[in-house]
């Protein structure tokens, strides 16, 4: 495949000016807040979603001036120099969500000023998306009795009896279970080669995403390589290369690229070296849903993408949410 990111990268886009909306939803003892990006320019206008978690974030952040005409490559080297925080975050991967809400809202206005969808300037058609629901394991029997045919990723933990986790396994309908072994905090599950080894021999099909890896735990999933995702650790292709062993398979979540240009470089590298991806979501709010789902449905669209449509994110989840795969979604760029 062509290199990608040369392609969008020398679209030229003209900026007037920005202006910033936040977003919230109610999660009970917890807030989820995002802040769209609007970038306006020759009558058009751009989107992006800054899916920063930290609500407080959200409060009068700051922005970069990027009026003028330039290319998509000289508009991310602005970006370069501008402190798009006024103080140091607390979480490493912020910086990154905060950047990709501004390029992507460039990206977005670029297409569009130019006349093109994402995938007429990437030489891609986007096929319809199959999508499953990322949920509590206690939520998969009540789903399954409204929507038969759907699928699921899970986050195992030390909780589940042998029960359960059967009870999970006879449905056939877990795609990926993630261990959060990688994250650290409130995100965070401890490493343990007991659960690892449980799930893995209870879900033989499924992708085992981000292990902690000790000795311990490397020693359990050791027979099951070939199924071992990454996810948090992935912000560049070199963090890929940086890997433990050689991965058949990895989680694509775009805004923790950053950069256009860091995340199309990913997706053309994956492509040469024959490692599959399935994309995933940051609880977007906005218009960043979309994009991750067009995307996706442009380079993954038969993975187990956890992208669900944002209707799963009510509770109750209403009856007559849209069924997988979902018609290619259009976010970027020429919407019609």
């Amino acid at each position: 495949m062509a290199e990608p990111a040369s392609k969008l990268l020398e679209l030229e886009v003209v900026v007037d000016g920005a202006d910033l909306e936040q977003l919230e939803l109610g999660l009970g003892e917890w807030t989820r807040k995002t802040t769209v990006v609007h970038l306006r320019g020759g009558g058009h206008e751009g989107l992006g979603e800054d899916v920063t978690y930290q609500p407080e974030e959200h409060d009068d952040p700051p922005r970069p001036d990027l009026s003028g005409t330039q290319t998509l490559a000289e508009l991310s080297r602005r970006l370069d120099d501008v402190e798009l925080f006024d103080h140091r975050p607390l979480d490493a991967a912020t910086p990154d969500y905060r950047r990709w809400g501004w390029e992507s809202a460039a990206l977005d206005l670029a297409l569009a000023q130019n006349g093109l969808t994402l995938g007429e300037a990437l030489g891609r058609a986007p096929q319809p998306l199959t999508y499953v629901v990322s949920t509590r394991a206690e939520n998969v029997r009540p789903l399954l009795e409204r929507y038969p045919d759907m699928r699921f990723k899970l986050d195992p933990t030390q909780e589940w009896g042998e029960e359960l986790l059967d009870s999970l396994a006879a449905t056939g309908r877990v795609d990926t279970a993630d261990y959060k072994g990688v994250y650290r905090g409130d995100f965070g599950f401890p490493a343990d080669p007991v659960l690892y080894a449980r799930v893995a021999e209870a879900f033989p099909r499924a992708w085992l995403e981000d292990p902690g890896l000790t000795e311990e735990t490397d020693r359990v999933l050791e027979p099951h390589r070939d199924r071992v995702t990454w996810d948090a650790p992935i912000h560049s292709w070199a963090d890929v290369e940086a890997l433990p062993f050689p991965p058949k398979c990895l989680n694509v979540k775009p805004s923790r690229f950053g950069t256009i240009a860091r995340l199309f470089e990913f997706y053309a590298a994956c492509e040469s070296n024959g490692i599959a991806l399935y994309g995933g979501g940051q609880f977007e709010l906005g218009p960043g849903r979309a994009q991750i789902q067009e995307l996706a449905a442009l380079f993954h669209p038969d993975a187990p993408n956890d992208v669900a449509p944002g209707v799963f994110n009510a509770a109750p989840v209403p009856d007559d949410a849209p069924a997988s795969p979902l018609d290619p979604p259009r976010a970027f760029g020429t919407k019609s």
